[in-house]
């Protein structure tokens, strides 16, 4: 069995779904929980003479930094000002801290960024379990 042609197939529907979708809450949701999701997986990977995989490394920075792109570039400063640009430093700070630490080798600032942004995703679910409820 071709698990990477599998693979592929449901990131191509699990795309397709978030394209359709006009819920631009449960798009920032779904690019938080990615995002959180490929950089775990770039610290599990980060020591390669410990076990680590480069090809998982690679690929979970390259793609923890499109996410976050993506995420900066989502943002509303004119409407969010405050919120928009400390969200904008968040994802500043999370970036760096990966490029910091694949120099390294170290997940250690990646994982406070982790911590942080686990933070804002959670909030941001709960908003949105709430507009729902009030919706």
């Amino acid at each position: 069995m071709n698990y990477g042609k599998i693979t592929q197939a449901y990131q191509n529907a699990e795309n397709q779904a978030l394209q359709e979708t006009e819920d631009p809450h449960l798009i920032i949701l779904t690019m938080l929980n990615a995002l959180l999701k490929s950089m775990g997986i770039f610290v599990q990977n980060i020591n390669i003479s410990d076990g680590g995989q480069l090809e998982l490394k690679s690929k979970h920075f390259a793609r923890s930094l499109t996410i976050i792109y993506a995420l900066q570039t989502s943002l509303d400063f004119e409407k969010g000002k405050d919120i928009a640009e400390n969200l904008f430093q968040l994802y500043e700070f999370a970036r760096q801290q990966l490029m910091d630490d694949l120099k390294s080798g170290k997940p250690d600032g990646t994982l406070k960024a982790i911590h942080c942004l686990a933070d804002i995703r959670d909030a941001w679910d709960e908003m949105g379990k709430q507009n729902a409820e009030h919706g």
